[in-house]
């Protein structure tokens, strides 16, 4: 709790407590006044200041002024005729017990996003001359070796050059495991180094890293309004006016009948009154607190699951998903090659991957990254004495004093072995020792552990199609398109083509359904910034796919896909539910009010309970159960 709400805690109980014992003294008259007015005073002198200004500044129509309205009509009726200051005291006491309830979900809903602003790192440590230097993470260039001791956070983004440790990625991802990290695994900022000690050296400025670009996201997401918002501030503007001149009119014109036409007093106490009553029951506290509180409450709960939504205005199109389209490399997959299969080969797998691997070390390709990590020693090119590429076919080297040869099936074809066809999808290393088959190898993308069941999980949310673009060849597509259960894929396409298909799947889709895709490289930017959402990994995808995305995953788990969209259809629910129940109940209580039923006290109790409802039923929107 803060200051601010402490001090408005102690006024509530201290007008409370004095209402108490004001009622239970026998004290009339003038002395009677001065002292009712010592509570209401204490309860409600911030209120009539801000009235005060509104009229100053010619803003009066808002829910201070219609408070400090009926309030000080209220006394006055008071003082002409019940003597009963009650009333006012207790509407302005209630009021403000409203707007305590408000602020203390505001600060609850503030606590995810306050959270994940503490990744802000405050210093980088520079070693210099032996002793640790700290300095403004802006002044450290790329190239830079910084240091990161334990339990604190790590300022820019880079790869570690010396040293392990565990990471705490929570404020990022979501995740409540640590991550394990050592020498040659990139680094990103904002998580919290919890155990050695590591040296990293900088890849990207500090205004360009991950922290950097996280905070902008969060603190422009407030900027991008619905069209729920929209709606309200516009309500707002010319509701607020409409009443107070409605009150007006209910406070003269029946009167003037009653005089004029009907030739009766005008008892003009009941019908002051009853106005009064009008505006403490209008003021529209319910909708103008609770929308954009639900929908910052949404965007808190996400960015607390390790989804950043960057505004409301994304959030509310999230929830009329019903197209998913896929990028596949880094997306579905996990964008790196690896050996996932050893067949019909004549010695055992581990020394034809260590020949395979000594054979491809000279190359910087990416399968032959893959052989030497399956490999998973350190190779010693001593026992390579030729090594012959052949364009598009492979390799001949001579290892250990025998010529191995790694390759595609025009190698072996050149060099007359007789191979045998593979029939698993991925890329096929056929491996000749001597002139002799010795077996091949499988190398694919792996698909990312949770895929499947991210698709399992946005066709139980009701997303209608899920749909799969890539680069790759038809038959690998094929192939993780099926075992995932994707609807449709489409493979082959350049970037171009992403964005054609794209635009041909919007022009086929049902007008207020909403099409979402997923990617993270460079090439998908356009495609993220063409569909009606755009969702990008965070920890892996390229600055652009990021720049260009609404939502961002913040460690890359397409799961989090229907996560979002539930988070999102969850605190529409909420918006609709808190419109119509504040809408309902003020058209009730108003018409109650204007013909005399509905008094003052029954007018606060509908103002502020009504608020209090609908601000305790937003603050669900920060809660998001498990998948």
């Amino acid at each position: 709790m803060s200051k601010k709400q402490k001090k408005m805690l102690f006024r509530i109980i201290i007008t409370a407590v004095l209402m108490v014992i004001l009622h239970f003294l026998p004290i009339e008259g003038i002395l009677r006044f001065v002292l009712y007015m010592v509570p209401y005073l204490i309860i409600g002198y911030d209120i009539l200041i801000k009235a005060g200004k509104g009229v100053k500044n010619r803003q009066m129509f808002d829910e201070s002024f219609l408070m400090a309205i009926a309030t000080v009509g209220a006394i006055v009726l008071a003082v002409f005729k019940s003597g009963d200051y009650t009333e006012a005291i207790a509407v302005m006491l209630f009021y403000q017990v409203g707007e305590w309830f408000q602020s203390y979900a505001v600060g609850k809903s503030r606590r995810n996003i306050s959270d994940l602003m503490d990744i802000r790192p405050d210093y980088a440590n520079i070693e210099f001359e032996g002793t640790l230097k700290q300095i403004d993470p802006d002044e450290v260039e790329i190239g830079s070796i910084i240091v990161v001791q334990p339990g604190e956070k790590v300022p820019l983004d880079g790869i570690v050059v010396e040293g392990s440790s565990s990471l705490n990625t929570s404020a990022l991802t979501g995740e409540s495991l640590p991550r394990e990290t050592s020498v040659g695994d990139e680094i990103i900022s904002g998580c919290i180094n919890m155990t050695g000690r590591i040296k990293i050296q900088t890849t990207k400025e500090f205004g360009e890293s991950t922290v950097s670009r996280i905070l902008d996201l969060v603190e422009n997401a407030s900027s991008r309004k619905s069209k729920s918002e929209d709606f309200i501030s516009k309500f707002a503007r010319v509701y607020t006016p409409l009443v107070c001149y409605s009150a007006l009119a209910l406070a003269v014109l029946p009167p003037l009948f009653r005089i004029v036409i009907m030739g009766v007093p005008a008892d003009w106490g009941e019908w002051v009154y009853r106005a009064l009553t009008f505006l403490v029951i209008s003021c529209p506290c319910a909708l103008v607190v609770s929308i954009p509180l639900s929908f910052f409450a949404g965007i808190g709960g996400a960015s607390k699951e390790g989804i950043l939504v960057k505004g409301s205005n994304y959030l509310e199109t999230l929830a009329q998903t019903k197209y998913v389209v896929f990028d596949k490399t880094g997306t579905l997959t996990q964008g790196v090659f690896e050996v996932n299969g050893i067949h019909h080969n004549e010695i055992e797998n581990a020394k034809l991957v260590e020949y395979a691997a000594l054979a491809e070390s000279a190359s910087s390709h990416p399968i032959s990254k893959s052989l030497q990590r399956a490999y998973g020693k350190e190779i010693d090119r001593s026992r390579v004495t030729s090594v012959q590429e052949i364009s598009g076919r492979g390799v001949i080297a001579t290892v250990d004093g025998m010529e191995i040869a790694a390759g595609n099936d025009k190698l072996m074809k050149q060099l007359q072995v007789t191979y045998i066809d593979c029939h698993h999808v991925g890329t096929i290393i056929h491996m000749a020792i001597d002139g002799s088959y010795a077996g091949h190898i499988v190398i694919s993308d792996i698909v990312k552990e949770n895929a499947k069941e991210a698709i399992s999980a946005l066709k139980a949310s009701g997303v209608e199609k899920t749909v799969m673009l890539t680069g790759d060849a038809k038959n690998v597509a094929d192939q993780v398109a099926a075992t995932l259960g994707i609807h449709e894929v489409y493979s082959e396409l350049l970037p171009a083509g992403k964005v054609s298909k794209v635009e041909e799947l919007l022009s086929k889709k049902p007008a207020k359904a909403r099409l979402a895709f997923v990617g993270d490289g460079i090439n998908d930017a356009p495609v993220l910034s063409r569909a009606d959402i755009g969702i990008a990994m965070g920890a892996m995808g390229s600055d652009a796919a990021i720049e260009a995305a609404d939502v961002v995953l913040m460690d890359d788990d397409p799961i989090k896909i229907a996560k979002a969209i539930r988070i999102s259809r969850k605190c529409l629910r909420i918006v609709y539910e808190n419109i119509w129940f504040a809408i309902g109940i003020k058209a009730i209580c108003l018409a109650l009010g204007a013909l005399g039923i509905a008094n003052m006290w029954l007018a606060v109790f509908a103002d502020v309970g009504v608020m209090i409802l609908a601000v305790l039923n937003a603050i669900r929107a920060l809660f998001v159960k498990k998948l």
